[in-house]
């Protein structure tokens, strides 16, 4: 069958899947078995086999552990001890609790990888604090929104593990590869905030006295100590990416319940029932895309795709360019981990083949992904947003866009100079 048609099928089957409302795990299996039937291979013992093999991996395993991190920073105090420590030391600034947003969305960004839990602990503290100040909500909220994916791309991050297996490029590597940008979208965050801040008028907090704020960073200790072990852990070699999971997680139950005393039996069990229901969406995803992902292969229709995209593999940036401009796209539609798991392992050969850095196009894959949470009309981010802040989702789309804006601008900055990401990595390995 023709290679064209047979592309075809497959985005009218996701997209007609999608569109009358079937759950994205189960349209990627039907998306796999219309392939299937259209080629003559369906077969159910073929599907389930792919089932199995879509989450038999080890390195996969550090997912659960990172949902479960994060749960317990949220349950057991570490994120609140956070957001203290930042507001205690830029609050009094003008539109210092966007400033805090920003600082609390990178340090926690550092402990957790999930954008999900980062954002909802974010909005569930800073949003009222924000409201009664006299904050804008639709700006607060973007901005809370905007921060809160910063988690995918610092280390440790949750969906660097998933493209990681997925692709089969160097987890400890594409870790490395994020520094440096999520500082930089921290950056960004700062400017567009000074920007929107000029115009508000604002209750604003006074300083708080030096040994006050020495006595609440003290408190922060045990928050600030997680990332250290855990990224200097990997970059020591004393433990795997797979391994710092479980250590991120263990490390945070034993600060919740023995050090900050926050956590109870029975809040632990409502945490551990909430990492299971996330757990096991993600892990459903990843096995109705290993479905799909097979029939792909099958059709060969990454040769298709390297055919359409061939005139450009001479010219690597123009090609980046364009598959940034794709994946913005694909974005608008589908959420971080079903992109990654559908078509990184189709685009990754062809970047390979135009001479691009694996770990580069990973970084960009996923920092693309991750701005896809903030961009309607999907914008799994921004529901969160105003779920939490009990917001029309309009309102947080409007407030987004500004810091929107800022990252698409530094996603254009990293396809032109690819070295801000490339020479870091090189550095620190």
């Amino acid at each position: 069958m023709d290679q064209g048609l047979v592309a075809v099928i497959f985005i009218v089957a996701m997209l007609g899947f999608m569109g009358i409302g079937v759950p994205m795990a189960f349209a990627l299996v039907l998306t796999g078995a219309s392939m299937a039937w259209v080629l003559g291979f369906f077969d159910t013992q073929l599907f389930a086999q792919n089932l199995v093999a879509g989450i038999d991996s080890f390195p996969l395993l550090a997912v659960p552990f990172f949902i479960l991190a994060g749960e317990l920073m949220n349950a057991g105090g570490i994120s609140r001890r956070i957001i203290d420590m930042a507001q205690a030391w830029v609050g009094h600034i003008r539109g210092g609790l966007g400033f805090v947003t920003i600082g609390a969305a990178i340090l926690m960004a550092s402990m957790s990888g999930s954008a999900l839990a980062d954002t909802a602990a974010l909005a569930t503290i800073l949003l009222p604090m924000m409201r009664a100040h006299g904050y804008p909500m639709a700006t607060s909220a973007g901005l809370i929104a905007s921060g809160g994916i910063i988690a995918p791309i610092i280390p440790p991050s949750m969906p660097f593990v998933i493209y990681g297996v997925t692709t089969n490029t160097s987890i400890s590597s594409l870790f490395l590869s994020g520094i440096v940008p999520g500082l930089i979208m921290g950056v960004g965050l700062v400017i567009a905030w000074k920007l929107q801040v000029r115009g508000m008028t604002l209750v604003e907090n006074p300083p708080v006295p030096m040994g006050q704020r020495v006595k609440i960073t003290v408190k922060a200790f045990w928050a600030l100590l997680m990332p250290l072990i855990i990224i200097g852990g990997m970059k020591t070699g004393v433990f795997t990416p797979t391994e710092a999971a479980v250590v991120a997680a263990f490390y945070a139950m034993v600060i919740a319940f023995f050090v900050h005393r926050e956590m109870t039996l029975p809040q632990f069990h409502g945490v551990l029932v909430r990492a299971a229901k996330t757990t096991a969406i993600v892990m459903f995803l990843c096995a109705g895309a290993q479905v799909t992902s097979y029939m792909v292969t099958l059709a060969d229709l990454p040769a298709t795709l390297t055919a359409w995209l061939g005139p450009l593999v001479e010219h690597p940036r123009v090609l980046m360019a364009v598959m940034m401009i794709v994946l913005v796209l694909i974005g608008t539609a589908l959420d971080l981990t079903p992109t990654i798991l559908i078509f990184a392992p189709v685009m990754l050969p062809i970047a390979a083949k135009a001479g691009i850095d694996p770990v580069y196009f990973g970084l960009m894959f996923v920092l693309n992904g991750a701005i896809g949470l903030i961009t309607p009309p999907v914008g799994t981010v921004l529901n969160v947003v105003a779920g939490v802040g009990r917001l029309r989702l309009d309102q947080v789309i409007k407030g987004v866009n500004p810091f929107l804006t800022v990252y698409l601008a530094i996603l254009t900055l990293f396809v032109v100079f690819p070295q801000i990401v490339i020479a870091p990595v090189k550095w620190m390995r």
